[in-house]
């Protein structure tokens, strides 16, 4: 993994003996979890067993340490955008956010993992390695802006992705899952590498801005639609869009708990980001073709998520049909980029930001539960009002978020894509506006019914012992219910920052 790693930013590495002048402050991020993820393995390979409770910690240290020149970065904003190999790779203020969002995904990821892997007697260093380099990919998709560092992005978050779905390797539910995701995941790799051979075929180039260019003067109308539906469609298996999502329900069912919250959040995100940069960037002109595509996508994807996620029992595979109507919601905008893509980017990133802090907060409540009841149930949650206030009470949040009521961080999440929809006044924006309204009305149904079973119905098995909360875990629940209620009460945080997302062009 750390092969396919190193040769994702084999450029940056030889970079120097071809251009001297090469901005290493730019991709300062990448380098380090590059050699912080080396220096784990190899810890792990000289002290074996030895180390194996310090991987959580090192790992972490090598988030928070790429997050420093994320934020030094941003605070040199004069200047940004910074744009590196011949503008194949961009660094603006755009790309910052969603680095630092994937860090702190990966930060928070590993506290969930801590005391799961720990006391499951899993394989710990590999696990962190594999997370490590899944987040990687993932930050070197957020700059990247030519067809081959997009597909070997995701092709490195994606293969770590694929391995530890099966961590449970004596389970049969985590095998299906390993499988499924794997065989799924390199079905849609195709799919997406066929149409990215056909952009090229009509632009003769990889890179973004050269593909725009072709497009707007080609004549090849026929083709270019097809290059377009392909691309779409094997980043709408990333992002768990319908009908491309039946892989993530027994994926998120099987997998380990912390990295089904990984998938939900910085696999979907990476998913997303991908999408933005290639219709922004390399579609500006294709508005007729990916326009009606978006909406029908978003459209069924949120409406089938949410009517499955109605006939569910089990709290994991609720919030993988609600993460597919969630993911419905994110597109949406992307149905009037035409007229209004300036704006967005922001809209969609302050999603993603505000929807990885509820979600991953929920399975952190899952998580917690599950160490008491042994079951992800939505029956097993009855009565914790009486035993788990406090975890009651953050699960409430996170779901009163994901519903969308205020004045948690939910609501503003979807303002701002409302805002996006209506603000040309076209008709396509307006419709997925009122079927994207009705759609929260359904989902709402099933979170308050979650609550109502925390609250005021009686516990299954009468046991009302306290509940105990790993100090991991206490931190990953006290950072989610912070961002949640900030996201909301203050929305004019998030707004500041995504009023500066707009996404350079190299």
């Amino acid at each position: 993994m750390l092969a396919l790693a190193a040769s994702t930013i084999a450029q940056i590495a030889l970079e120097p003996f071809s251009r001297p002048e090469i901005d290493w402050h730019a991709v300062a991020p990448e380098l380090i979890l590059l050699a912080l993820g080396a220096l784990i393995t190899v810890i792990d390979l000289v002290g074996l067993e030895k180390v194996r409770k310090w991987m959580p910690t090192l790992t972490s240290f090598a988030f928070l340490a790429a997050l420093i020149p994320v934020l030094t970065l941003w605070n040199d904003g004069g200047e940004l955008p910074r744009s590196l190999f011949d503008g194949a790779y961009v660094v603006d203020r755009y790309s910052l956010v969603l680095k630092g969002l994937f860090l702190l995904t990966g930060y928070v990821v590993v506290l969930l993992s801590t005391n799961y892997m720990s006391e499951g007697d899993y394989y710990d260093s590999e696990y962190y390695q594999l997370i490590a380099a899944s987040i990687l990919g993932m930050v070197v998709m957020t700059s990247s802006r030519d067809l081959i560092s997009i597909f070997v992005a995701l092709e490195l978050l994606s293969i770590p992705a694929y391995l530890m779905a099966a961590w449970r390797k004596r389970d049969l539910k985590s095998n299906e899952a390993g499988l499924k995701y794997m065989l799924m995941g390199v079905f849609a790799s195709g799919i997406l590498l066929y149409g990215m051979s056909l952009l090229y075929g009509v632009s003769g180039s990889t890179k973004l801005t050269d593909i725009a260019t072709a497009l707007s003067t080609g004549s090849s109308k026929p083709l270019f639609t097809l290059a377009i539906v392909f691309t779409i469609i094997g980043f709408g298996f990333k992002v768990s869009a319908v009908p491309f999502h039946t892989w993530a329900p027994d994926t998120y069912e099987g997998a380990p708990t912390p990295l089904t919250a990984f998938l939900a959040v910085a696999s979907k995100a990476a998913g997303f980001v991908a999408m933005i940069n290639v219709i922004i960037v390399a579609f500006p002109g294709q508005a007729d073709v990916v326009e009606p595509l978006m909406a029908v996508l978003a459209a069924v994807t949120m409406t089938v998520g949410n009517f499955i996620a109605l006939r569910q029992t089990n709290m994991v595979r609720m919030l993988a049909y609600s993460g597919v109507a969630q993911a419905g919601y994110i597109m949406a905008p992307l149905a009037v980029y035409g007229t209004n893509g300036d704006r967005v980017p922001s809209a969609m990133v302050t999603y993603l930001v505000i929807y990885a802090a509820m979600n991953l907060g929920a399975f952190a409540v899952i998580l917690v539960a599950a160490r008491k009841t042994r079951s992800a149930e939505i029956s097993s949650f009855g009565g914790m009002f009486g035993y788990a206030p406090g975890l009651t009470l953050a699960m409430t949040l996170f779901l009163f978020s994901l519903a969308g009521i205020p004045p948690v961080g939910g609501w503003w999440a979807k303002f701002e894509i409302f805002r996006v929809l209506t603000e040309g006044h076209r008709a396509i924006g307006i419709v997925l506006a009122v079927i994207l309204a009705v759609n929260s009305v359904i989902a709402a149904f099933y979170y308050l019914s979650i609550t109502k079973q925390m609250w005021f119905m009686p516990t299954p098995d009468g046991d009302e012992s306290p509940v105990t909360i790993p100090p991991a875990l206490q931190v990953a629940l006290v950072l989610t219910v912070i961002v949640t209620l900030a996201s909301g009460i203050l929305p004019g945080l998030v707004s500041d920052m995504a009023g500066n997302l707009q996404l350079a062009l190299p």
